[in-house]
């Protein structure tokens, strides 16, 4: 049977603020907060077993012990409303060396590889920019360039290809993280300063988009995080804008720093985070600059693949991990859809709409945004519906252990199909409403999972 949840909720003080936070919308539905507090933020749920934020089943009992045991896979919403640490995820060698070493601070051994699935438009920095934008914003913006050192940026000027690249990276990413304090507050300041004066028309020479958008999210870390040199950030890490429906993997010791928007996100079970800036929480720059694989370009984004199990309304957001993946399952007014079969333990939430399911054993559900469920494996599949009556769908998303793997939607920074870069002219542009994957939309089911 299928069986309802109760997930945890985080208070982040980067969370959206009262009802406007799709967190504490959810969290309301749930049944595990009475009340939303206008002036506090929400800003995470946990769907998952993980022992900071195990959810649990409605007698009180964790979902670990329905499941016999953890899930690989922690499922998440997030409600962003200002910017996330400047960041990045051990791998499994990392993170048990980071556990047994400074068990305080990394308080499990295992990796954490992610994917996030837009529900609202969403930014991010994510992944290192080309080492040809960095040079070329070292060179126009003597206050970011005054905290590097001088052997780091000629090493920026002089990289001629990969390799080189990627040192030259690194060197620039620890001269500027390891920084003296009063120098780059210094130089922040001064930055700011004459950036604001060029917002308001006053800059000497016309800027491409581009750089006027890195610029514009500078300021914007500034008031969020005064008096943080991580502000600059944007100045070395690519800033996207992800649509809804879109989605980007971040592998480990791959750089990144959510800024705003809702997401679902779904990640190895881990709560491992090595940070560096843009935070008040303990940062780690030394094991930062010394886990990252420097790779340039960010992550490919991609809006998923479909049709999956035969239906052009599932949805399926497939990584290159074998820890998880998301399907999300979209029924229309009048209409009916049957859920798959699934072999492996599973969880659902609704993220919007509403409608009733059915299934073999009468299981009849109200679907309502924000109510989450467990699926065992084998579990009888429900039928979604939706009266003819209603103005809009409802939508599911579904995470489980990956049975695509063979076949993944999304690719890591470094690999040939990620971002290119800002200003990468060859780069042809994307549409958000035609489907991407790696390996097209013809991927055949596993046998086991036939619904």
């Amino acid at each position: 049977m299928v069986v309802p949840l109760r997930p945890s909720v985080k208070d982040y003080a980067w969370g959206i603020r009262g009802l406007d936070s799709r967190v504490a919308r959810y969290a309301l539905e749930s049944g595990i907060i009475d009340e939303v507090d206008p002036d506090s933020p929400y800003a995470e749920l946990w769907i998952g077993t993980h022992a900071k934020g195990p959810a649990t089943l409605r007698d009180g009992s964790t979902l670990e012990e329905a499941v016999g045991g953890q899930l690989p896979f922690l499922f998440k919403v997030l409600s962003a409303g200002k910017a996330l640490s400047i960041q990045a995820h051990p791998d499994k060698t990392g993170a048990e060396r980071l556990h047994d070493k400074d068990p305080t601070n990394y308080g499990d051994a295992n990796h954490k590889p992610e994917m996030a699935i837009a529900l609202t438009p969403f930014e991010a920095m994510c992944g290192f920019r080309r080492i040809e934008e960095i040079a070329i914003l070292i060179k126009k913006h003597r206050e970011f360039a005054a905290c590097i050192s001088e052997t780091a940026k000629l090493a920026v000027f002089l990289a001629h290809d990969e390799d080189s690249g990627r040192s030259a990276l690194k060197a620039m990413f620890s001269s500027f993280m390891t920084c003296p304090k009063e120098e780059s507050l210094k130089n922040l300041k001064a930055l700011l300063k004459r950036l604001q004066s060029e917002q308001g028309g006053h800059h000497p020479h016309q800027e491409p988009p581009w750089e006027r958008k890195c610029s514009r999210a500078i300021l914007r870390l500034s008031q969020q995080f005064p008096g943080d040199p991580g502000a600059m950030s944007p100045f070395f890490l690519n800033y996207l804008l992800i649509a809804p429906g879109e989605s980007f993997y971040m592998d480990a010791n791959e750089p990144h720093a959510y800024v705003a928007g809702e997401i679902i996100e779904c990640m190895a079970c881990s709560d491992n985070v090595v940070r560096a800036g843009l935070t008040p929480k303990f940062k780690d720059v030394e094991n930062l600059v010394n886990m990252l694989t420097y790779s340039m370009g960010g992550p490919s984004i991609d809006a998923g693949s479909s049709p999956t199990f035969g239906d052009d309304r599932i949805m399926r957001y497939t990584p290159p991990t074998k820890e998880f993946e998301v399907m999300v399952m979209t029924c229309n007014p009048g209409e009916d859809l049957n859920m798959p079969k699934l072999a492996v333990p599973a969880v659902f939430i609704v993220i919007e709409g509403s409608g009733s399911t059915d299934n073999t054993q009468g299981q009849r559900l109200v679907m309502r945004p924000g109510r989450s469920y467990y699926i065992p494996p084998n579990c009888p599949p429900l039928t979604l519906s939706v009266s003819g009556t209603k103005r809009g769908p409802l939508r599911i998303a579904v995470a489980h252990q990956n049975q695509h793997i063979h076949c993944p939607t999304v690719s890591p920074a470094g690999s040939p199909q990620t971002y290119a870069g800002e200003f990468n002219l060859g780069a042809s542009p994307r549409n958000p409403k035609t489907p991407r994957s790696i390996a097209g939309n013809s991927c055949p089911e596993p046998p086991s999972l036939s619904g």
